[in-house]
């Protein structure tokens, strides 16, 4: 019985030790759950942290489960800058080291405490109060914080460096840490080096992306601008295409400034928009184009003031100018100040003007202006509008000579216009445009080989037809042609006495007449004024050319109707032949026919010569008669004397006329009248009145000497003098600057000359009269003048023709003679004769009451006065 309670009471004993084992099982695997279970939550969250600060949260919520950890921090060290931060910090007693230490940086803190020597080591470490004592005296660590019970810190690494340290620490005895803590601090250590090397991946591909997207929208910036910039390229290139293009179009003016404007509007806002033109004639701006939004009335064209636009074409320079700057303008006086009326500038808020530049010159401006507030104008859209204004000048300049250009042609085309307005009321179509077209330039070609007057062939086309003759008579040697060269009488006279409209009649009834008298291979044209050619084609000999000849002579001896009166003229023909040289040319062959038609006229007139050799020879002598006057009058080979002009009555001397001679070196003797002529043909006229006047004025002195400064010197001048007005003034300023006496010099001027041209002559006897010389008009009775004229013109004197004082035959001549001398007593100026050579002349003409003349009959009697000096040399 005793045996058996103890037995009992041993097994009670046993199980009980067995319960207790077996709770304490239970609570290692109920803790051993709990780790397993916070430990894969911490997995869980190193998997799916996004950032450290959130797997940091987490690890301190789970960790706090585990083990006491309400004093937990986790310091971390910069691998590039080596700075040591404390991304997550949580403790009860002690604030952030950063507001513990406020005056030193964190890390420097970090590294100086049991923290930094952690790090340091690279190996766990947990210390009580001892330990952390024993660190400070050996100096490893600073006493930094708040003393703790415990302190527990386990390093983080990568690649075997420290690059963290994980802490947690008790500031109470019965909270204590052992090698479970450890262990567990240890695997979370592990998932933290984990966690931030996938992070600072993933940080640093956020960054790289980041980098990458910066980049990406810095290129796509770039193009944009690039795509910006190419389309702003691309208007301001399609705005200068359309501006050349519309510079070149047809538009009219006002359709020409409305495109202009849509075109500165695809650039800038132009809403408010005008130009201003100058105009440099009488100092005025005009507005081509105006349009606003202020509801002003469209300016009219007024003088140039001291408006903005006219500030602009004071400055030429592009302006952008504010309200602000507008107003101190004028607070300045710069604009507005004489016209202030013109100031509409209130209402706006921006206003650019550009100077418009035409050939350098200042020519207008262009201006645009803004009155909202929103619509603000830049620095580039000065630029880009200054830009495109020298395009747009450029175009008003082209528009402006087109329309110069247009209004230059109006006439010529009102006429072009009425000469085919029959026809433009029938072009319907393009076709009959063209076939109208084509009318005018076979016209034109007509016109230009065919006489305006007659419609003859002219001389270029003539020319053609006559070399073709004779390279056709090279190449057939039996087939001949004559040349006939025909010059009219008297068509001079017809001009002067009937007018150039009844020379016109005349020369187009001559040209009926020729044609008559050749047959249609025959080639008629006219060379210019009274002179036509024909060419007689594939003739049998010379006997053709003569009866054409003949029969030309008949037809133009024939009476003419002119002025309801009846004229009889004639002709002289000088004849070629082909194939007598076979060096011919169309022009030599023409020259023949001149030379031959020039001896025709010599023998009389009326009547036709054949070119011979011997004909050539007399046309050479005349030219080698020519080039030794052009020498003599150069080397002042020419004779100069005085003929006297006397008075009847007493045979007293009232007047010397200088009268040239030249000894040929053949031995002839050239008289004044003969030089005149040759000087005319070799077109030295003026030359020649210059050598006499040189002489006269070298040896007025003389002359004064041995007559009296009372003596009156009478010079025959050439009107070509007074065909142009340099031509007079060298003639003024050669009696000006000579030692003359004016008021005693008579210049006299040919009555043809006068009739032919009146209007330089009446300019040129003012300009004379002006200066006391005396005007005379010699040659009188030959030029038709009216009385009328002469009455009113300042003339003093006239010199009767000498082929009138020489030709008083009947009673007819008489009595116009006498007519002449009462015309010119009456109207009180002095009258004086020509070629009075006989005694029986004077008699006559001082019978009629004329009392003063010239000629051989009183040369003869004064030979001292006639051989003065020989030259000014």
């Amino acid at each position: 019985m005793d045996v058996a309670p103890s037995f009992i009471s041993s097994d009670i004993e046993h199980l009980q030790k067995r319960v207790i084992r077996l709770k304490r099982l239970a609570r290692k695997y109920k803790r051993a759950e709990i780790i397993q279970n916070a430990l894969l939550e911490i997995s869980n969250i190193a998997t799916k942290a996004a950032s450290l600060d959130l797997f940091y949260q987490g690890v301190h919520l789970h960790l706090k489960k585990l083990i006491p950890a309400d004093n937990f921090f986790i310091a971390s060290r910069d691998a590039n800058t080596g700075l040591i931060s404390l991304p997550f910090f949580a403790d009860e007693k002690d604030p952030h080291p950063s507001e513990l230490y406020p005056d030193e940086e964190i890390s420097s803190i970090i590294e100086r405490g049991i923290t930094g020597y952690v790090l340091k080591t690279g190996k766990p470490l947990l210390c009580d109060t001892n330990k952390f004592d024993e660190l400070i005296a050996t100096g490893a660590i600073d006493d930094l914080g708040s003393p703790s019970h415990q302190w527990l810190g386990v390093p983080i690494k990568r690649n075997h460096h420290s690059i963290g340290v994980l802490v947690v620490q008790s500031y109470h005895p019965d909270i204590t840490y052992g090698e479970l803590e450890l262990e567990l601090m240890g695997f979370i250590c592990h998932h933290i080096s984990g966690v931030m090397e996938r992070l600072k991946h993933h940080e640093q591909l956020e960054q790289a992306i980041v980098e990458r997207t910066k980049e990406l929208s810095h290129a796509y910036e770039t193009v944009k601008q690039e795509v910006k910039e190419r389309v702003r390229a691309e208007r301001l290139q399609k705005a200068l295409f359309e501006i050349a293009d519309l510079s070149a179009s047809n538009a009219d003016q006002n359709r020409f400034y409305v495109q202009l404007h849509q075109i500165i509007s695809q650039l800038i806002p132009a809403q408010n928009c005008f130009i201003a033109l100058i105009n440099n004639v009488d100092a005025t701006l005009s507005f081509p184009f105006y349009v606003s939004q202020m509801n002003l009335s469209y300016p009219a064209s007024r003088p140039m003031q001291d408006g903005l636009t006219e500030y602009i074409l004071a400055t030429k320079e592009p302006k952008l100018l504010s309200q602000n700057d507008i107003k101190t303008l004028i607070e300045q006086d710069e604009i507005y100040a004489i016209a202030p009326a013109l100031n509409q500038t209130h209402a706006m808020h921006q206003w650019i003007g550009i100077p418009l530049f035409i050939h350098g010159n200042i020519a207008g401006a262009l201006t645009i202006y803004s009155i909202s507030q929103d619509q603000n104008y830049q620095v580039k859209d000065l630029e880009l509008l200054n830009f495109v204004s020298h395009h747009i000048a450029n175009a008003i300049e082209r528009k402006m000579a087109v329309e110069s250009l247009k209004r230059s042609h109006d006439e010529l085309e009102d006429k072009v216009s009425q000469r085919t307005q029959a026809l433009a009321e029938l072009n319907d179509n393009l076709q009959e445009e063209i076939m109208q077209r084509r009318k005018i330039e076979a016209q034109l070609q007509h016109d230009a080989k065919h006489d305006g007057l007659t419609g003859l062939p002219n001389r270029s086309f003539f020319m053609e037809r006559l070399s073709y003759a004779i390279k056709h008579g090279r190449r057939h040697g039996h087939d001949q042609f004559a040349l006939l060269f025909i010059d009219l009488d008297r068509f001079k006279q017809i001009n002067d006495t009937f007018g150039h409209l009844e020379g016109d009649k005349f020369l187009i009834e001559t040209a009926r007449r020729l044609k008559s008298c050749i047959r249609e291979n025959d080639a008629l044209a006219r060379l210019g004024g009274d002179e036509f050619v024909i060419l007689l084609d594939s003739i049998q000999g010379t006997q053709d050319a003569l009866d054409v000849s003949d029969r030309i002579l008949y037809q133009v001896s024939q009476p003419y109707k002119l002025g309801k009166q009846d004229f009889i003229s004639g002709a002289s023909i000088g004849i070629a032949f082909s194939g007598h040289h076979k060096e011919d040319t169309s022009e030599s062959l023409l020259k023949s026919a001149d030379a031959a038609m020039y001896q025709a006229k010599s023998k009389g007139k009326g009547c036709y010569v054949i070119f011979d050799s011997q004909i050539d020879k007399q046309a050479k002598q005349a030219a080698e008669m020519k080039k030794a006057f052009k020498r003599a009058l150069l080397q002042q080979e020419i004779n100069i004397s005085y003929a006297p002009v006397m008075n009847f009555n007493d045979l007293s001397i009232i007047a010397l006329e200088p009268q040239a001679s030249w000894k040929h070196p053949d031995g002839s003797l050239k008289t004044h009248n003969q030089l005149k002529s040759l000087a005319e043909q070799c077109q030295l006229i003026i030359h020649f009145d210059a050598y006499i006047f040189d002489h006269l004025n070298h040896n007025y002195s003389k002359l004064v000497q041995q007559f009296s400064n009372k003596i009156c010197i009478h010079l025959s001048v050439s009107s070509q003098h007074i065909k142009h007005k340099h031509g007079l003034r060298n003639l003024k300023r050669t009696l000006k600057k000579s030692q003359l006496d004016l008021s005693s010099i008579w210049v006299f001027f040919h009555e043809k000359a006068f009739v032919q041209d009146t209007e330089n002559h009446i300019s040129a006897f003012q300009h004379l009269s002006q200066m006391d010389v005396n005007i005379g008009m010699n040659g009188y009775g030959t030029g038709y003048s009216s009385l009328s004229s002469l009455s009113l013109l300042p003339i003093s004197a006239l010199k009767l023709d000498s082929n009138i004082s020489k030709h008083l035959v009947n009673e007819q001549q008489m009595q116009l003679t006498k007519a002449y001398q009462l015309a010119a007593s009456s109207l009180g100026v002095d009258m004086f004769v020509e070629g009075v050579d006989t005694v029986q002349q004077k008699r006559q003409l001082s019978q009629l009451g004329y009392q003063q003349g010239q000629g051989k009959t009183f040369e003869k009697k004064h030979l001292n006065y006639i051989k003065v000096q020989k030259s000014c040399a």
